[in-house]
């Protein structure tokens, strides 16, 4: 998942805030409300958490890796 805007979050440790910006990835750890919200944490590219963050279903973006092959959706 990726932000969609960005916004502000205490880092691990609580230290002062830090920007997640727009665009920022991040991995669902517990889905909230019925899907309506995602737990999501924010991590480094070494696996360093930063921050973990209740963010609304309507604030992220899903992201896809490999693409889906034509024949297979028709």
């Amino acid at each position: 998942m990726a932000l969609m805007e960005g916004t502000t979050a205490k880092p691990f440790p609580e230290e002062s805030e830090i920007l997640l910006r727009r665009g920022q990835v991040g991995t669902v750890v517990v889905e909230l409300s019925n899907g309506e919200a995602f737990e999501i944490e924010f991590s480094q590219s070494d696996g360093q958490a930063d921050a973990m963050l209740a963010v609304k279903a309507n604030q992220l973006i899903r992201l896809y890796y490999e693409p889906i092959e034509l024949a297979a959706v028709g």
